[in-house]
């Protein structure tokens, strides 16, 4: 019996390890204000001819962290990204329990988005080199099972380049 107590407690220290191990990196920086880490992305984007996505969420969302750890992982879709835009985690939570502060931040970001958070998150959107947002994507349809589809979010990335709307 005590063996037993003793493989049961094993197996859950084990089980418990692997899942610290392949917990997934918190990529929101929840200590900016939302809106001036818009502001400067539009302008370092300006200056490099390309657009700004603006990979909407949080390290509360499960999802969220799943697509920055799939497309860092993906060397194709991290070139895409690099040529073309300036990708920017914007951190939303829209709990009350984040004070009356970044809560006027959430609404004004929301503002600001035109509502993106009606798709759920991650949403992207993208503006162009002038700040204006040209389109706004629901993460959803770039799923595959318990992950994302490298086909869909590369059709999604190259769809949306600078030269690709422009007609270049």
């Amino acid at each position: 019996m005590r063996n037993k107590l003793n493989l049961s407690l094993l197996a859950v220290c084990f089980v418990l390890t692997m899942n610290a191990q392949t917990a997934l990196k918190k990529v929101y920086n929840e200590d900016i204000n939302p809106i001036e880490q818009i502001d400067q992305a539009i302008v370092k984007a300006k200056t490099e001819g390309k657009y700004v996505i603006c990979q909407v969420g949080g390290n509360w969302c499960p999802w969220c962290l799943k697509f920055a750890d799939f497309i860092t992982k993906d060397t194709t879709i991290s070139k895409v990204i690099a040529d073309n835009f300036e990708y920017i985690h914007v951190n939303y939570n829209p709990r009350k329990s984040q004070g009356e502060e970044k809560l006027a931040q959430g609404k004004a970001l929301m503002k600001r988005l035109n509502n993106a958070g009606r798709f759920g998150y991650p949403v992207f959107v993208i503006l162009d080199e002038e700040g204006k947002i040209i389109h706004i994507q629901d993460s959803g349809l770039l799923e595959e099972g318990e992950s994302y589809n490298q086909k869909k979010v590369l059709g999604f990335f190259n769809g949306w380049t600078p030269k690709a709307v422009k007609g270049l």
